[in-house]
């Protein structure tokens, strides 16, 4: 069993950074692709960013290229998603995903956290 732990979320004022991080417990495969998603109220979860067990398979969705930067450590365990420049549209849940084969649709991944808020004020 895959285990996800989302941390690293809060209110920023826009224009603002956080460093969010996502744990995954120590029996999860090093080839297992790990993706950040994100849900705001009444809006179906999206597509963030992806780090497939490649080196140089990131991927990130049009709103955040550019602003949100995706890694992992050296244990491929931990990924982590920095933010920068986030604007009040990024406000949302922002969830970890654990899927055997990366993509970018939520429905591909078996393994999630229970999320960690982002609240940009304006």
């Amino acid at each position: 069993q895959v285990r996800v732990v989302e941390s690293g979320g809060g209110l920023v004022q826009a224009g603002g950074s956080l460093r969010l991080s996502c744990v995954a417990s120590e029996r999860t495969p090093s080839a297992y692709t790990k993706a950040w998603f994100r849900q705001a109220p009444g809006k179906e979860r999206e597509f963030v960013a992806v780090m497939g067990p490649s080196a140089g398979s990131e991927h990130y969705a049009d709103a955040v290229k550019g602003r949100f930067t995706v890694s992992r450590d050296k244990t491929r365990n931990k990924l982590f998603l920095e933010m920068n420049n986030l604007k009040p549209e990024d406000t949302a849940t922002y969830y970890c995903g654990v899927a055997r084969r990366g993509s970018t649709r939520s429905a591909d991944y078996s393994y999630w956290g229970q999320g960690t808020q982002v609240t940009v004020s304006a």
